[in-house]
């Protein structure tokens, strides 16, 4: 493949410029092999940049590269901090610049975080080290920085483990980190994948809002392009460790020069599924209720509501999409409708006029090849231990057990062939396989028993777009192929829109909305929906207001 060598106009005060940047490693027979070429990028004072690309394009080893702070990396080409070259600087030089002058924002904040230290201490580490406070004034500072970024109760949640803050809090406590020496340029490796829509527009909002306080730039690491339009100034596309493109934000928007950036830009979710049809219902929910005991003692145990008493129905062939916040019961009440949730769960389960509540393990035990499950981390879902070949065999043996092993065998790879892998995937192990490829896997393993029902917790949340477009499309397929009922469970309302026939709308374990998906997310009645809305979809919310007011439909029409 020929590639050409993006020049990135210079800055005429850049903090960061670098320069023909080449990130090689050495492999076991002796060879180096590069997995970032001739980069060029540069930062100015008060700018926001954003590289984007697909997993394994070099985003992130460029981003840390930059901090010198990949492992065992052979590093060429220049990285100028301020006009100082980083690579050729002593270590005791650049660990004085990492945190106080070139801070980062981790992309999993619970593997950043320190499990065996309160946030307070860690964030108070970093004042200790780079600008010698004493201990009870770090800390005085780390809270007044947890309640800068926006944390509620700061003096409370500095005494927290990691571990006791949500996936949200975590993340602005990292960010709280990140700036406690007021750093000049803030490196963001995908800080918001993991948050659900509000979570990912608050803390958007809080970098825009850091950035003009400080003046700091910004280096935006994401695939997440709807999130770079709105939040970056300059963009560069990555594609297999190479700078394809580079420009304004509006320019690689609204007129890209290379075809990979083109396919980036078209991968967004489109519209694959119509109307819903008659309703024939397949799973009847009834006055449903999921609660934890929470304490560590008998007399001071209480109980949390995950969900409230809430009734639904999912029918025959149709996708039913499940949308809230993180924390909204979504996922409970997923695992509970399968019974595979561990909270104490209450009320009625009726798949195909059975009640599942009701029966007894051996039972249940008896239709668990009916009702299958996809989760979000494939890689967590699949035993690294067996190959594909083991791993699809495995439910076989115990829900097919009069089949022969050829029989299984031919059964495993007709289910490979049929989510679009390759027959010689069967000896290989799941390490081997790209997060899409291992997706196709986890949906293989479910598909294979021939299941009604199918629950997809979040299956495309840790995919490119790319990739995500691909999955969709697959299970669109298989849902007409084999007359599948999805109930899939997501915080990417994109996602939703694109698959679900209906929505259901949760909020703090109760069922706030109901309804066809083109109703509930194109003229939803409820004020908690419409906030989902305008932080996943600002540009289309923003120009409905401005438009004028529509004649009433027909169903309003009808309902007034």
């Amino acid at each position: 493949m020929h590639w050409t060598h993006v020049v990135v106009e210079r800055d005429q005060n850049p903090l960061l410029e670098v320069r023909g940047l080449t990130v090689s490693f050495k492999g076991p027979n002796g060879s180096t092999k590069e997995v970032v070429t001739d980069l060029d990028l540069t930062v100015g004072q008060g700018q926001r940049v954003a590289l984007v690309g697909e997993s394994g394009s070099g985003k992130t080893l460029t981003a840390l590269s930059i901090l010198s702070l990949v492992p065992d990396a052979r590093l060429s080409g220049q990285v100028l901090w301020r006009g100082e070259s980083l690579l050729d600087a002593p270590e005791s030089r650049q660990r004085a610049i990492r945190g106080r002058e070139i801070a980062m924002v981790f992309q999993e904040p619970m593997s950043a975080l320190n499990p065996l230290l309160t946030v307070g201490r860690q964030i108070g580490e970093v004042l200790e080290n780079h600008e010698g406070l004493s201990r009870p004034q770090a800390h005085e500072r780390a809270v007044e920085l947890l309640e800068r970024v926006g944390i509620d109760d700061p003096q409370r949640r500095a005494l927290a483990y990691p571990h006791q803050l949500s996936g949200g809090q975590r993340q602005r406590a990292l960010i709280a980190m990140a700036l406690a020496c007021r750093p000049a340029l803030l490196i963001a490796d995908e800080p918001t994948t993991a948050l659900d829509m509000t979570l990912r527009q608050q803390v958007l909002d809080l970098l825009l809002a850091l950035q003009e306080e400080t003046g700091m730039g910004i280096l935006l690491i994401t695939h997440d392009l709807p999130m770079v339009r709105r939040f970056a100034q300059h963009v560069g596309v990555m594609r297999d460790g190479r700078l394809v493109e580079w420009g304004s934000v509006e320019t690689v928007f609204t007129k890209p020069q290379e075809v990979y950036t083109k396919t980036l830009l078209e991968a967004q979710p489109k519209k694959m599924v119509g109307p819903p049809g008659p309703r024939q219902v397949m799973v009847e929910v009834r006055r449903l209720s999921c609660q934890f005991a929470i304490g560590g003692s008998l007399l001071k145990t209480r109980l949390h509501s995950a969900v409230n008493r809430e009734s639904f129905i999912a029918t025959r062939g149709e996708t039913l999409g499940i949308v809230g916040e993180s924390g909204s019961g979504k996922t409970t009440l997923g695992l509970a409708l399968l019974r595979l949730s561990s909270a104490m769960v209450g009320g009625e389960v009726h798949f195909d006029g059975v009640d599942l509540l009701a029966l007894s393990a051996a039972q249940m035990r008896a239709r668990r090849a009916s009702l299958q499950a996809v989760f979000q981390d494939p890689f967590s879902a699949l035993s690294p231990r067996l190959t594909v070949g083991q791993i699809l065999e495995e439910g076989l043996r115990l829900h097919r057990s009069g089949m022969s092993s050829s029989q299984r065998l031919a059964r495993a790879i007709e289910s490979l062939a049929e989510v679009g892998l390759p027959e010689e995937a069967i000896n290989r192990y799941p390490h081997e396989f790209s997060g899409g490829q291992r997706q196709r896997i986890a949906i293989a393993r479910a598909i294979i028993f021939e299941p009604s029902l199918l629950l997809l917790d979040e299956p495309t949340s840790a995919l490119d777009l790319s990739v995500q477009q691909q999955i969709l499309s697959l299970l669109v397929q298989l849902q007409q192929t084999k007359g599948l009922t999805y109930i899939f469970i997501s915080h990417d309302l994109s996602v939703i829109r694109a698959v679900a026939h209906r929505t259901l709308v949760m909020r703090q374990g109760s069922i706030v909305e109901f309804g066809a998906t083109d109703d509930v997310l194109g003229q939803p009645r409820q004020p908690y929906t419409q906030q989902l809305l305008d932080a996943a979809f600002p540009e289309e919310r923003l120009a409905a207001a401005a438009a004028p007011t529509p004649e009433l439909s027909r169903a309003a029409r009808l309902l007034l």
